[in-house]
């Protein structure tokens, strides 16, 4: 096959599984916490339907301003262009145009787009929800990014699709273990969801947003869900291999990835399913006690250890 015709195939079926196939784990989750919770709970399609009936919707909001109307677009763009970063059963569709780094700027972006729009709402809901989801970005994300670093420097490069699998050192287990609880935090699950925090602040800077606006911040989630499992199966242990070269190994690549990140998912969901919500001090002290770890281990690791 044409190399130019083997790229667009990866990239649209990369795009493909990035957009239509997240809600699946959703869905997923969701069902194993009815389950744990003793409940039926919706269907494991249930993520699409909420999506369609959004997208169908009148789109209204209490912010007038351009910033309410352009945050959502923004954020879910952001997120699906960092998915161009992410390997995928082979190398990252963009794998020689960013490095982690890029990755974690644009997902900063998609959480300061996100920011930018509860704090652009007239309800005080939303303002807190913003603030919170600041705090937790400053404290997740450093420690996600500080995680990555360590794998980095034991890799020898910052391309996440030169990362195929890592050594098993300290440094690296003590990475994998701070990488989990930030993209617990980062996907809103339990006992981390405090920006949303349904019950005390009733969805957060979700609050007032309906419609195609809604549906795009959800999506935005949905997403991450997706991308936080895949670079954490990619970068740390190697994404899943089954031996084929050229386009056929790199679609079963894709299955066996979305198959490995649907399993941590569940794991997610589980954590979801039987903890509390932490209150948001709480959660600054774990996450700054964390980042002494984090820490740590990047100072292990520039040693080899």
């Amino acid at each position: 096959m044409n190399p130019m015709v083997e790229t667009a195939v990866k990239v649209v079926a990369w795009l493909a599984v990035v957009l239509f196939a997240s809600p699946l784990i959703e869905g997923v989750m969701r069902k194993l916490r009815a389950i744990v919770h003793s409940r039926q709970g919706p269907p494991i399609v249930q993520p699409y339907f909420d999506l369609a009936k959004l997208l169908v919707k009148e789109d209204l909001s209490s912010g007038p301003g351009a910033m309410a109307r352009l945050a959502p677009p923004a954020a879910f763009a952001a997120t699906l262009a960092a998915a161009f970063f992410v390997p995928v059963g082979a190398a990252a569709p963009a794998a020689g145009a960013g490095d982690l780094f890029l990755f974690v700027y644009l997902i900063s972006l998609s959480s300061a787009c996100v920011m930018a729009g509860g704090l652009a709402q007239a309800s005080p809901f939303s303002h807190f929800g913003s603030s919170r989801e600041m705090m937790m970005v400053v404290t997740v994300e450093a420690v996600m990014t500080v995680a990555l670093i360590v794998a980095a420097l034991t890799g020898g490069t910052a391309l996440p699709s030169g990362l195929a699998g890592l050594p098993l050192r300290v440094s690296v287990v003590l990475a994998v273990v701070c990488y989990l609880f930030a993209m617990q935090a980062l996907v809103g699950k339990l006992p981390f969801d405090i920006p949303e925090a349904e019950q005390e602040i009733m969805e957060g800077p979700f609050i007032e947003y309906s419609g195609p606006s809604l549906a795009l911040l959800k999506w935005t989630f949905y997403m991450k869900q997706l991308l936080f499992g895949s670079l954490f199966v990619g970068v740390f242990f190697g994404w899943p291999r089954f031996g084929l070269a050229g386009l056929p190994g790199v679609l079963v690549g894709m299955v066996l990835t979305y198959a490995a990140v649907l399993g941590l998912g569940l794991v997610v969901a589980l954590v979801d399913a039987t903890n509390p919500r932490l209150r948001i001090d709480q959660s600054l002290r774990f996450f700054g006690g964390l980042m002494l770890v984090a820490l740590a281990a990047a100072g292990l690791a520039a040693f080899g250890f």
